[in-house]
């Protein structure tokens, strides 16, 4: 079956330098989430020079991009544009030196450890082709660049922006992601395969004092100690084999100095589950287990909760998936491949979830082929940098080409023009 990636094959070669040095460009200039400005100009500039649409500061920094030629279905393809703040520790000549202050006004290094570079180059890529190239499909492609993925609020920023109402209803919402995996490879899943994910901060108040006199105090370190161990008993204790969930306390913060009692400490939790029962029933634990602490440690007053982020189940559509893997199998070959699901969250399935349209998201493998056979091998592949790492860094060529590829073979699964005409054999069959 032909398809827009094999179609465009010379006209990706041409264009990877390209897109290489576009993509050193925005790795080595990464903005947290929400604050994706200089990124978002250099992407709604570009979608400009080649004739598109665009519409800019959608969600605050978010950019829509329509690419519209003749009848034919919607299709929306996605990327995320913000980086974390993480201090880059790879040693590329291209490497990050960004610093800034977060939300908090803390100093923090600021890296694309998560490959959100990649996916916007991708997508820069795959929107210029299918721009250079109308003769090859028919439809409307809708680019969207989306900003604050990594605090689950990009998302809902532009649906809130209006975003429903403004852009064209698509057929169909795709996206992809890199991660550890042989670079050229795709995988894909029906039905959950990403986790939910919530994040929760948590103050315990106790009553300070000098350290000579704990009978004085109400000791918020101890309070904190008891219930980091006590929550790992959820998922250990409470929540079944056949399920699976993962909490993890990724900071625990009290007092500065080694001689006061501090009047309070702050957890900073995160939860992910595959099912919404699992989901109620671990925060519900949570919440029932640091109440419980505070109490047996004669708190003055309960503990206080602040949600920091949340994330909802990505649930790929079936019949969805199942015409993404004709189109990658097709493709890709043996490189194409079903991947078990990831505990990694995401906000993409916002956009399914608020229009109401099927939706599908999959994997793009960025390691280097010979590291990863060779710790697949020696059943090391755990110690591959992954995303969030500050070593993290996929290998450019083979990930740039193949993430095109993958975009490419699936805008072109409903916009191709042999998708058209199967498509019009059924309208006509259904009319008949």
């Amino acid at each position: 079956m032909p398809n827009l990636a094999s179609s465009f094959a010379s006209g990706i070669d041409a264009l990877l330098p390209e897109l290489e040095s576009l993509y050193k460009d925005l790795h080595a200039h990464p903005e947290l989430s929400m604050q994706e400005f200089r990124t978002a100009q250099i992407v709604a500039d570009y979608l400009e020079k080649l004739g598109l649409e665009v519409a800019r500061e959608v969600g605050v920094t978010g950019v829509v991009a329509l690419l519209r030629n003749g009848e034919g279905p919607v299709v929306m393809l996605r990327a995320d544009m913000d980086a974390l703040p993480v201090t880059e520790a790879t040693g590329l000549p291209y490497a990050s030196k960004v610093t800034v202050k977060d939300e908090d006004g803390m100093h923090v290094g600021v890296a694309h450890a998560c490959g959100h570079d990649m996916h916007v180059t991708w997508l820069l890529g795959a929107a210029r082709l299918m721009a250079e190239h109308r003769d090859a499909w028919r439809g409307t492609l809708m680019a969207v660049f989306q900003p604050g993925e990594e605090v689950g609020r990009g998302a809902r920023s532009m649906v809130d922006d209006g975003m429903i109402a403004r852009f064209p209803k698509p057929d169909v919402i795709l996206g992809q992601h890199v991660m550890v995996g042989s670079a050229g490879t795709v995988g894909y899943r029906s039905g959950t395969i990403l986790s939910a994910g919530d994040s929760i901060k948590v103050k315990l108040f106790g009553r300070g004092s000098h350290g000579s006199q704990p009978q004085t105090s109400i000791d918020p370190v101890i309070m904190a100690a008891s219930t980091t161990l006590r929550l790992q008993t959820i998922v250990s204790r409470e929540i079944a084999p056949s399920d699976t969930a993962v909490l993890t306390i990724g900071s625990l913060q009290a007092g500065t100095k080694e001689n006061i009692i501090p009047n309070d400490a702050t957890l900073k939790l995160n939860v992910r589950t595959y099912d919404e029962d699992v989901r109620e029933y671990m925060l519900g634990a949570i919440r029932r287990i640091c109440c419980a602490e505070c109490a047996a440690s004669n708190a003055p007053r309960e503990p206080e909760f602040t949600p920091i982020s949340s994330f909802p189940l990505t649930v790929n559509d079936d019949a969805t998936t199942a015409r993404l893997r004709t189109a990658f199998e097709a493709h890709f070959g043996e490189r194409a491949y079903e991947t078990k699901p990831a505990a990694a969250s995401e906000d993409f399935s916002v956009f399914g979830r608020e229009w109401g349209v099927p939706y599908a998201f999959w994997f793009v493998g960025g390691t280097d082929p010979e590291i990863y056979a060779k710790a697949k091998a020696a059943k090391k592949i755990n110690e591959i940098p992954s995303n969030h790492s500050p070593l993290f860094a996929p290998v450019i060529d083979t990930t740039l080409r193949s993430g095109i590829e993958a975009m490419l073979c699936a805008a072109g699964a409903w916009l191709g023009h042999e998708n058209q005409r199967e498509r019009k054999i059924g309208q006509e069959s259904e009319a008949a």
